[in-house]
């Protein structure tokens, strides 16, 4: 069975619109409708006219699309599919957070669960984050859950005083300034480009530091010939496919995220076949969550 052909004969049947992080597989990207990172996806999720949403990405994602699109049936093609950054903060301990500053607002980063996204009160993604926290006529900010892109910003916009809570992306926290030091020295012509999800003395090597479709943008548009990608290892399909006459190298080997790589052709087949892994948000949750996701909509 050609299970490409398969995947869109269901998805028609089925009235299914498919999304695709970056760092899917690239069988997965093939058979998607749209292919981005978290905030261009969660413009999708609000706006589609599809009956079903197959979310290709991880368990936070495919609650997103849940909270903007609750009338739709959204799936997670693979329920193990979660992320560890999401898993480092608890609903107990924003609480706490917040209870030791009283009245400040809190940032939450798109990379967590629908609990903790109804207790604060805005979202950002990597692409807007410093949009979002410049926009705020507050100071003081509490920004959750990743403390790298959180002292990204604070780089960005001086004028706040961003509390960071103490989390992280395993897959980016590889990286080390010894790495980018090695690829410089190897291939010097190479323009760098960085997630700022990797720690502030990496993103701070950088010749660019942008989140994944910012990357790939940034690469389509410059006249170098030779990257040093410095985020999930997904990216390089879009970039060999779309710029075949550039070179494209990975930053480091470990930048394969396990989760984003769970789900396969056969994942996406099997979810649209048989419904298997609904996303459900309980609807105060979901009613709190989509206002601080709409606010991140509205402003970015």
């Amino acid at each position: 069975m050609d299970l490409q052909t398969e995947v869109r004969r269901l998805k028609k049947e089925r009235n299914a619109v498919i999304l695709a992080h970056n760092y899917q597989l690239e069988e997965v990207q093939q058979v998607a409708d749209y292919v981005g990172d978290s905030f261009y996806l969660s413009k999708i999720a609000a706006n589609t006219k599809e009956d079903v949403i197959v979310f290709c990405g991880v368990r936070f994602m495919a609650e997103t699309a849940k909270i903007l699109s609750p009338r739709k049936t959204v799936l997670l093609p693979e329920s193990g599919a979660g992320c560890p950054l999401a898993d480092m903060i608890t609903v107990e301990g924003l609480r706490e957070m917040k209870a030791r500053y009283p009245g400040v607002p809190v940032v939450c980063y798109i990379n967590s669960s629908a609990e903790v996204k109804a207790e604060c009160d805005i979202c950002c993604t990597s692409s807007n984050a410093v949009k979002i926290v410049r926009s705020l006529p507050e100071r003081r900010i509490l920004f959750v859950p990743d403390e790298n892109l959180g002292q990204y910003v604070a780089q960005k916009v001086p004028d706040k005083e961003l509390i960071l809570w103490q989390g992280h992306c395993r897959t980016h926290a590889k990286v080390k300034p010894a790495d980018v030091e090695s690829v410089r020295a190897r291939y010097p012509e190479a323009k760098i480009l960085i997630h700022p999800e990797c720690e502030p003395a990496v993103v701070a090597m950088a010749d660019f530091a942008g989140s994944t479709s910012e990357i790939i943008n940034y690469a389509k548009q410059s006249t170098a010939k030779v990257f040093i990608i410095g985020t999930e290892a997904g990216v390089l399909h879009n970039l060999n496919d779309s710029c075949p006459e550039k070179q494209f190298y990975l930053l480091h080997p470990g930048l394969i995220c396990p989760n984003m790589k769970m789900t396969r052709l056969n994942s996406v087949y099997q979810a649209l076949l048989t419904s298997r892994h609904e996303i459900e948000v309980p609807a105060e949750l979901a009613y709190r969550a989509q206002s601080m996701l709409n606010k991140m909509l509205e402003l970015a």
